[in-house]
């Protein structure tokens, strides 16, 4: 004999029909909006002086072409003058968390001593806020005085960034600068910025990301509204029938 689901029981299992498809829904809501994670001094790999990386980055910034011809200029400033440079790019950082702070973190841990860090140069960045840091050993310093460092930040690197988070340049830029210096060459300076007079208007990739990703998140949230709520009245039936 057959037998037919109750009107409680049947009500009951539409009810957790609904109830599942609305947690699916708002799990890959959160999936979809959630933040990178952030990124604390132990989440890098542990480099030492001497290894054969020059750069980590976990934001994914920087072409792979820009890379590798990053890694070779700064595998050469290590190999003709002892002086190393190495570049660590992140998403977000630790709540708390300063970019300062996480810079010097990284420091200590990959050069401990006073002489493991004495010809050592880092340069760090948080994507997220497009801040960074720079750390220089004391034998470093000898070249690389503290008046360059501090534009090689607030100049070569912030430039790029801020006009349109141009992260391959700003490192590209970096490097040249940096390497120059480090050989016991002229400063060449941060490069020259040219000023546009006429205003573009055009939205740009970032801008057009961003609205993607609300327009995205609209129709979701509209899903996540309307998907259970035709689920369960296909189940239960429409009410007075």
């Amino acid at each position: 004999m057959k037998q037919s689901l109750t009107p409680t029981r049947r009500h009951f299992s539409g009810q957790k029909l609904v109830v599942s498809s609305w947690l699916a829904l708002v799990m890959a809501i959160a999936l979809f909006i959630a933040p990178a994670s952030a990124t604390g001094v132990y989440d890098l790999p542990q480099l030492e002086a001497n290894s054969p990386t020059w750069i980590v980055d976990q934001a994914d910034v920087i072409s792979r072409a820009n890379e590798g011809a990053l890694s070779s200029q700064l595998n050469k400033l290590a190999e003709s003058t002892g002086q190393e440079v190495r570049l660590v790019i992140i998403r977000r950082l630790d709540y708390g968390e300063t970019i300062d702070s996480f810079a010097d973190q990284v420091f200590e841990q990959w050069y401990p001593t006073p002489e493991t860090r004495a010809n050592q140069t880092l340069l760090t960045i948080d994507t997220l806020t497009h801040d960074t840091a720079i750390r220089v050993g004391d034998e470093a310093k000898s070249l690389l005085a503290d008046d360059i460092a501090e534009s090689v930040v607030l100049e070569t690197v912030a430039v790029p960034l801020r006009n349109g988070s141009k992260y391959n340049q700003a490192l590209l830029n970096a490097s040249d600068r940096l390497v120059a210096v480090l050989s016991g060459q002229n400063d060449p300076g941060p490069p020259q910025v040219q000023e546009a007079n006429i205003e573009g208007t055009f939205t740009s990739a970032e801008e057009t990301d961003d609205a993607n990703a609300t327009i995205w998140v609209v129709v979701i949230l509209v899903l996540a509204t309307a998907i259970p709520m035709a689920t369960y009245f296909w189940y239960v039936g429409l009410p007075g029938k």
